[in-house]
């Protein structure tokens, strides 16, 4: 394989991760954890990095192209997981669940996996994607429906 077939796959592999992880960060845990049950997963698993809550400084730029600025600190809980066969998987949520930074984690492991990466992907990713995408449209349809539309009359004369 040629170094830039292999970049370029490795930057696919990067974007399709960087899409579930964004997924299970932005899911409900209780969603999370009913579709974990499905994937029957029970094997064994260390912790890298126990889930443990901390903060980060979030960063934001004016119209997102002007200098970067300090918008204030936010709660987040990280986890690092390391399965039986040897693939590391982590999680960051926002605020402080536990639980969830630790599922985040083992769903990330596990879509690396040949044996289990379609089925949390189906099981998983799938339902909880369609959930995440109808709960933003009904959130930008009431959005919409509280626009106000501004017009200059011109008076007769």
């Amino acid at each position: 394989m040629s170094p830039e077939i292999e970049h370029k796959t490795e930057k696919i592999c990067l974007e399709m991760r960087q899409a579930w992880m964004a997924v299970l960060s932005n899911a409900d845990i209780g969603e999370i954890e009913t579709r974990w049950k499905f994937i029957g997963f029970e094997e064994p698993y260390e912790f890298l990095k126990k889930p443990e809550p901390g903060m980060v400084m979030v960063r934001g730029r004016v119209d997102g192209t002007g200098q970067p600025f300090n918008i204030g600190e936010m709660t987040v809980t990280r986890c690092a997981v390391r399965l039986e066969n040897g693939l590391t998987g982590c999680g960051y949520v926002m605020g402080m669940n536990e639980r969830h930074a630790e599922l985040a984690a083992l769903c990330d492991a596990l879509l690396q996996s040949d044996e289990w990466g379609s089925s949390v992907i189906r099981q998983v990713i799938r339902p909880v994607e369609k959930t995440l995408r109808e709960k933003n449209e009904a959130e930008a349809l009431a959005t919409a429906s509280t626009k106000v539309e501004f017009f200059t009359m011109v008076r007769g004369e």
